[in-house]
């Protein structure tokens, strides 16, 4: 696995413009049962996949963090919101809070995440490949492609199994 994240940058830009024609399609036309086959496809692949043996999603990109993630993680770790805030996150160009800074200050040198069972719903939802009306999203798989092996994994079978429909 190792591996396969230091060479999915280059993988996933040499598929980058099949893919985008390939959700340019899907988005125009879904499968009726699209979402049934995210599923069954994303279920599948995690079921082969140790994200603790990648941990690239944390090192490489910080989630947006909701209020409510923000007011649950500042409980958990016994600090007022506005200090978790002034600790951890930063507005982006969006006024949407993010980390100040990546890989992301809860990721350990084993890739276990500190603060697992209270992460912020980005990070619990990550890749999104299970996501219903998932080509309403695939500006952001076509992200996430490059950043986590199982995604390029979902969608390189997805293709596999919509081929030439």
């Amino acid at each position: 696995m190792e591996n396969k994240h230091k060479q999915l940058p280059q993988k996933a830009k040499e598929k980058h413009v099949e893919n985008k024609k390939f959700f340019a399609r899907l988005k125009k036309k879904p499968p009726k049962k699209l979402d049934y086959l995210m599923q069954e496809l994303h279920e599948s692949v995690f079921k082969e996949t140790d994200c603790l043996q990648c941990g690239n999603c944390c090192k490489t990109t910080g989630p947006l963090f909701t209020n409510a993630d923000i007011e649950r993680i500042a409980k958990h770790l016994r600090m007022k919101p506005q200090q978790f805030i002034a600790t951890y996150l930063r507005l982006d160009e969006e006024n949407d809070f993010v980390l100040q800074q990546v890989p992301c200050a809860f990721l350990g040198h084993d890739n276990y995440c500190s603060i697992y069972d209270v992460r912020p719903k980005a990070c619990r939802e990550f890749p999104h490949t299970d996501r219903k009306k998932f080509q309403q999203i695939s500006h952001l798989t076509l992200k996430n492609v490059a950043i986590c092996p199982a995604a390029f994994e979902v969608v390189e079978r997805m293709k596999e199994a919509l081929a030439g429909k």
